[in-house]
């Protein structure tokens, strides 16, 4: 359930911070107001699209913060658990700059906005303006049957596997057509894939081949600089460490005749000390210092051939393994293509799984439009179409498509009596209104949002269906949050709670405010909604009876 909004600087709100009721909520209003900002505000937390249009005038940026209730062990806090998001509360904030650059986050964690508009899902089902009329479109009718079916996932596997299957057989009809091409580039990448194996190169060993080559090839100049150093310290005719021993123990004899001389002959001793180990380890490494020109060659020859393997395929040699390996993947498609009838094998393989999935999901839809059909055809009794009848026809596709098995299409017929036929075709204004609402609201019944936004969806309609529909919407409100902005006095009065959206001027601004309305606010409001610029008491008598009604 949505708990809270806060809206600053967007469109025509400069600072909103609204705090939500669950059950069925009315935003009301004059048009333009700006009741329908605050769905498209929301809409934006939930990861809709953004452009610097958003941001008030004259303001830096635009940023809007939505705050939901988790339940434990729900979908919900299961998604935010495995995204590595807090699972507490679910926070979604928006911010929007004047260059139209937008910043996304969860729970105070940067989030991307496909992010945004997964957690959405869980979240919130808004149902807009124009609703009515994308249901004329097939897209849009397979997509609302598939969300009430519960098949949106497995509609989305089915249209991936058909692309795996589409793919598998361009690529068998491929192998057949260029048969004598793939032969030769095959040919080709044997020969490189055998000469790169045969090289064996190793990232560390080449490493430890560099290294040992360039102590070899300067072994002669390394021995001449430690032997020169040796000669100084204690092997020339001159040592240096003989005549350092000597001043060493004469200073420290001289320290019992004068102690300030300690700290010198401490020093003194300790750099002799420092010399004698920097003999030892020069002797070491003289000693062990090697000599072999047959080992330089070998390493030279080394480093040649790998270099020159790298230098004819343009990469460096730390990148041959990786070369290797492309090499290799290519080979292994290209045997593979080289046999048609192994991918015939696979492309036979791909099909029969779309099928399988297809199949499955063709069931669930069947099962799904009988259930949504009579229900919306009741519905339609009860909204003025006495005898109506609504219908979802599945109609097989000689070859499986994307979209599945079938193509889908929502037949209605206003009277009794005549044959249904597409809904784009015979219903007209009120009657698509009528019908895309009771639509709307029986589907939501399967979403498994916690909050249900109607923006104006009963355009169209008035009197006895208005009521209707503000009972439908209230029943909906029992176990779910809904939110409707609405012109229409007979489905505000069946809200559980209401706010009056309306415009001030300050100088030259305009901005937007919400009211929410008590008992005699909501009369007065309702009793505007009736009678327009004059209330008079009958009228506000009426909104009486309606609220009580």
């Amino acid at each position: 359930m949505l708990q809270r909004l806060v809206i600053r600087d967007f469109v025509i709100v400069d600072r909103l911070e609204l705090e939500f009721a669950d059950g069925f909520g009315a935003l009301t209003g004059e048009t333009g107001a700006g009741k329908s900002i605050l769905v498209d505000a929301l809409s934006l937390a939930l990861g809709e699209r953004a452009d610097a249009g958003v941001v008030r005038a004259g303001a830096e940026k635009a940023e809007v913060s939505a705050e939901f209730e988790v339940a434990p062990a729900s979908a919900l806090a299961d998604w935010l658990a495995a995204n590595d998001f807090e699972t507490d509360v679910c926070l979604l904030r928006r911010v929007v700059d004047a260059g139209g650059r937008s910043r996304a986050w969860l729970n105070g964690t940067a989030a991307t906005l496909a992010q945004l508009r997964e957690v959405g899902d869980f979240l919130a089902d808004i149902h807009g303006q124009h609703a009515h009329h994308q249901l004329l479109r097939g897209d849009a009718q397979r997509a609302l049957l598939d969300a009430h079916a519960g098949t949106t996932a497995l509609a989305r596997s089915v249209a991936e596997q058909h692309a795996a299957w589409r793919k598998a057989r361009e690529a068998r009809q491929r192998a057949e057509q260029d048969i004598e091409a793939t032969a030769k580039e095959r040919e080709l990448l044997e020969w490189q894939v055998k000469e790169l194996a045969a090289l064996g190169f190793d990232p560390q060993t080449w490493q430890e081949t560099e290294q040992e080559q360039r102590r070899l090839a300067h072994a002669a100049s390394l021995l001449e600089a430690s032997e020169a150093a040796l000669a100084v310290l204690d092997e020339g005719e001159l040592p240096a460490l003989g005549s350092l021993q000597h001043a060493s123990g004469r200073l420290t004899e001289l320290t019992a005749v004068d102690p300030a001389l300690s700290d010198a002959a401490q020093l003194f001793e300790s750099a002799l000390i420092q010399l004698e180990e920097s003999a030892l380890a020069l002797r070491r490494y003289r000693d062990r210092l090697d000599l072999d020109p047959a080992r330089l060659g070998e390493l030279d020859a080394r480093i040649e051939a790998v270099t020159q393997m790298a230098r004819k395929h343009r990469v460096t040699p730390d990148a041959l393994p990786e070369l290797q390996t492309r090499l290799q993947t290519r080979f292994d498609e290209l045997s593979l293509a080289s046999d048609p009838s192994a991918l015939a094998e696979r492309e036979q393989a791909a099909e029969k799984h779309y099928l399988a999935s297809a199949c499955q999901l063709s069931a669930k839809r069947q099962d799904a439009a009988k259930a949504l059909s009579e229900a919306v055809t009741a519905a339609m009794q009860e909204l003025a179409m006495v005898g109506g009848r609504f219908e979802i026809a599945l109609t097989a596709l000689e070859e499986g498509a994307s979209s599945g098995l079938e193509t889908i299409e929502f037949l209605v017929t206003a009277n009794a009596g005549q044959p249904p036929r597409p809904m784009a075709k015979v219903a007209s204004g009120g009657e698509l209104s009528r019908v895309g609402l009771a639509l709307q609201v029986i589907a939501s019944q399967s979403h498994a949002a916690g909050t249900l936004i109607f923006d104006e969806v009963d355009v169209g309609i008035g009197g006895r269906v208005a009521e209707i529909v503000g009972r439908m919407l209230k029943e909906l409100g029992a176990d779910r949050q809904v939110l409707c902005v609405t012109h229409l006095p007979q489905v505000a009065s069946c809200a559980n709670w209401q706010w009056s959206i309306s415009k001030e001027t300050r100088g030259d601004t305009t901005l937007s405010r919400v009211t929410p309305l008590d008992e005699a606010g909501r009369v007065e409001e309702i009793a505007r909604m009736l009678g327009g610029v004059k209330i008079t008491d009958t009228t506000r008598q009426h909104a009486r009876e309606l609220l009580e009604n």
